[in-house]
């Protein structure tokens, strides 16, 4: 009986030390590992480094290393998705989009293009087969690096096909392991800002790159009287307190986005409080289209703490969800993630609130 091949995975390479380790230690598992890396813009400054930084760690691990250029696709199903929704009135999530269209679409396409079994990243986030049958998505064991909600949208194809070495590890452990394994990128800092938006200003982004138009309008208040101009509801997010151009004795913040009028609402914090929402375009992991309520825990953006609440399944891959006490500023077009402790319920995209 011949020996049973070593199973093969593409690892998604940034450039960073958490991408970095994940490969290396896939490669000590046995695995027979590429490293891939996704061009998904000119590659200068810092991406020239980055892609150096990737290709000298597959040297050091005697891996294969492939660049894929994946620009026009980024383009198309993410910058644009991104210049979109913000012309809507809406707050997209790019890396949630990112994730499910290009590292779990293209470079998963990819991989299997060369016989590869799994893709695997450097996400803090835990996959597993549940007894049903079902592959489960679960936080990772760091809680301030959990990446589970940007995964939320991955289909069951794709999680069966999906690797995360970091998930059962701290950021302090996996620098650690990069230093003992002599890892090139073992002290490289790291960035959180949106990888195609320099400097984190993505109104300047937008204009530079005259993805959005200039449309001034009017800024009322809930009563619709007029208090000020704006340039555009692209370049507002509901919220938002700096920059709104208008004088006020207490603090005001967007409280809605009103693209069909071209209107940009402010209110007091009062204003910013919804007594529940409607996602659109639901995801279910670990429920197979569930039809009944349930009692979740929602994070309404990254960095949410997470809230309980009662998520009423309205068909069509929508739902309402009525949290337990008023949530702040609920975003249209950001995830909200549904979990029942560590594990990953499923996810929809914020349609609207009410208060």
């Amino acid at each position: 009986m011949g020996l049973e091949r070593k199973k093969r995975v593409a690892v998604g390479l940034s450039g960073g030390v958490d991408s970095s380790t994940a490969a290396a230690l896939l490669a000590a598992e046995g695995y027979e590992v590429a490293g891939f890396m996704l061009r998904v813009q000119e590659a200068a400054g810092a991406g020239a480094e980055a892609a150096a930084d990737a290709r000298a760690v597959c040297a050091r691990l005697g891996v294969p290393f492939y660049a894929l250029d994946e620009t026009e696709r980024f383009e198309r199903e993410v910058v644009r998705y991104f210049a979109e929704e913000y012309a809507r009135g809406r707050t997209p999530n790019p890396c949630a989009v990112c994730n499910a269209r290009l590292k779990f679409g293209a470079m998963l396409e990819r991989a299997l293009a060369i016989g590869a079994d799994y893709v695997a990243t450097g996400h803090y986030a835990r996959v597993e087969r549940g007894a049903e049958g079902r592959f489960l998505l679960r936080k990772g064991k760091d809680a301030a690096r959990d990446q589970s909600y940007f995964l939320a949208f991955l289909s069951q194809e794709q999680l069966s096909r999906a690797l995360f070495p970091l998930g059962g590890l701290t950021k302090t452990e996996v620098r650690e392991l990069a230093r003992r394994l002599g890892l090139p990128t073992a002290g490289k800092g790291e960035s959180r800002e949106v990888c195609f938006v320099p400097g984190k200003d993505y109104r300047r982004f937008l204009r530079e790159r005259g993805l959005v138009p200039r449309r001034p309008g009017e800024v009322v208040d809930a009563a619709g009287r007029r208090l000020g101009r704006h340039e555009g509801v692209a370049f507002f997010t509901v919220g938002q307190r700096r920059g709104l151009g208008v004088a006020a004795g207490s603090p005001r913040y967007v409280a809605a986005l009103d693209a069909e009028n071209n209107r940009v609402v402010i209110g007091g914090a009062e204003e910013l409080l919804c007594r529940g929402f409607c996602v659109e375009r639901c995801n279910w992991i670990a429920l197979a289209d569930p039809s009944e309520p349930f009692e979740a825990t929602v994070k309404i953006r990254y960095k949410h703490p997470g809230a309980p609440a009662r998520v009423i399944p309205r068909g069509r891959g929508e739902a309402e969800v009525i949290p337990s006490e008023p949530l702040r500023a609920v975003t249209p077009g950001q995830a909200a993630v549904f979990y029942k402790g560590d594990l990953v319920l499923g996810g929809g995209w914020i349609r609207n609130a009410w208060r």
